[in-house]
Formats: C-alpha cells, sequence, structure tokens
C-alpha cells in the first residue's frame, strides 16, 4: 500500500526527543456572555482521561460530548462535535463585527483542551476543494532539539491528528490526538468560518502544539506551493521527500 510505504520512509526520518512544555492563558473575554457556559478544566482532564483509557471503536470524550464511532484513517466517522449554537449564541453574534467576534471566538477558547482560531469563507472554500483530492499528510513538530511527525487527515469539515508512531502501531485503531471542526453557519453573513480544535490527548499535545498544528496544516492547503508537497504526498508518493516539508517549515534535516 502506497501510503503505507511512504509513512514508514517518513517515520524513519522522524526523531523523537521530548522536552517539557507548557502554557499559561491569563486573559478574559468581556464579551463572553456572547457563548454559553463552558465545562470545568477538571471536567475536560477527566474527559481527556477517559479516552485514554478506553479503546476500541466507541470511545466517548466526556469534555467534547462526542463518540468516537469509526475508525481514525480509513474513511472514518468523524466525532460529532458540539454544534455551534451550543457554544454561541447565533442571535447574539449576528450584532457584532466580524472583528469583534473574532477576537470573542480566540479569547473564549483559551485554555486547556480547546483552540479557536477563524478564516475568512474563500480560505476555507479553497481548503475544502483541495482537501477533497488531498487528505492526508505528515507535519513535524518541534520539540526541544528534535522532532515527532504527526500524520493528518482531512474530511470537511473535520481534521483530525494522531502521531505517525502511533498510527504505525495501531493502524486505523489509533487514536486522535486532536480534533477540528470547521462552523461555516457564519460564512454568508460575515465572512467567517470558526475553527475549533479539542486536545483529545492532553497528554501528547499542548494547546500551543494544537494551534500550531492547526495553523502549519491549514497553510499546506491555502499556500501554493507547500500545496505542492501535499499533492505530492498523496498523488505521487514516489516523488516526495520528507527533508522538503522540513525546509518548508525552517526545520533543519536531521
Amino acid at each position: 500500500m502506497k501510503l503505507r510505504r511512504i509513512l514508514g520512509s517518513v517515520s524513519r526520518l522522524a526523531t523523537e526527543k521530548l522536552s517539557s512544555s507548557s502554557s499559561s492563558y491569563s486573559s478574559r473575554c468581556p464579551s463572553r456572555q456572547i457563548f454559553t457556559a463552558r465545562p470545568s478544566s477538571s471536567h475536560r482532564n477527566a474527559g481527556s482521561n477517559r479516552s485514554e483509557a478506553l479503546p476500541g471503536n466507541h470511545i466517548k470524550w466526556a469534555s467534547l460530548g462526542s463518540v468516537r464511532n469509526s475508525r481514525f484513517a480509513s474513511g472514518f466517522s468523524p466525532l460529532k462535535p458540539k454544534p455551534l449554537d451550543s457554544i454561541m449564541d447565533l442571535e447574539r453574534a449576528k450584532t457584532k463585527s466580524p472583528e469583534e467576534l473574532t477576537s470573542i471566538w480566540d479569547d473564549y477558547h483559551l485554555g486547556r483542551g480547546h483552540i479557536g482560531i477563524t478564516m475568512k469563507a474563500q480560505l476555507y472554500r479553497l481548503l475544502e476543494q483541495r482537501a477533497a483530492e488531498c487528505r492526508y499528510f505528515v507535519i513535524p513538530l518541534w520539540r526541544g532539539s528534535g522532532y515527532i511527525t504527526m500524520f493528518a487527515q482531512v474530511e470537511a469539515p473535520h481534521m483530525i491528528f494522531t502521531g505517525l508512531e502511533d498510527y504505525k502501531a495501531r493502524g486505523t485503531e489509533a487514536a486522535p490526538y486532536l480534533t477540528t471542526k470547521f462552523y461555516t453557519e457564519l460564512s454568508e453573513t460575515k465572512d467567517l468560518v470558526f475553527i475549533r480544535g479539542d486536545v483529545v490527548l492532553t497528554s501528547k499535545l499542548t494547546d500551543e502544539e494544537a494551534k500550531w498544528l492547526m495553523e502549519t496544516a491549514q497553510s499546506f492547503y491555502l499556500n501554493d506551493n507547500r500545496y505542492k508537497l501535499l499533492e505530492r504526498f498523496n498523488k505521487h508518493t514516489h516523488e516526495f521527500e520528507f527533508k522538503d516539508v522540513l525546509q518548508a517549515l525552517d526545520m533543519p534535516v536531521l
């Protein structure tokens, strides 16, 4: 299988040198009344612990209100995330400018296990179009003096990430580290797509790393030069070189 062969080749290049990292967030959003109540951090962490303890195809994560009801990589049925109207008061959102909504969304999601970013509707349409043809990619995540390699899969409006080594070891049973949902409900009226990332395994990723992964993965779909690498990975695997990804991200070839 082509994908298996290229993943094996990539993993041989990847090194894993872990270093502890942490981030603290103290900002608070003055307009948070636009959002519904959020669970406590202890509740979110409890959900992530459950995900690590329950193997198989039906894993419930209390923190996300989600059920993983299929396997990771082959035609997966993605997690069922919270609908946008359970996170945001859509009627109040209509009274806010795109700039205000962007700031509120970003600030609201600060905290362990949740990441919020936004993008223009036109960019999302481009990402969606390209993801339909190129669903998979590998992204090095720098840690300390080395990197681990993440395996990404897109099935719009969802994007999920797991560790390449976990995927190689467990195949389609590999649990995602990070899930991402693109919300398009206000794309027509506000020209915004809201993006929510949920760190499923908090022992594997920090918020800062998750946000970097989300933004970096998007860049490979939206930047024409980077997209060529993504196309090569999906359509011309014999021409794909992982070192080209490292160079695109200004990382040293180890």
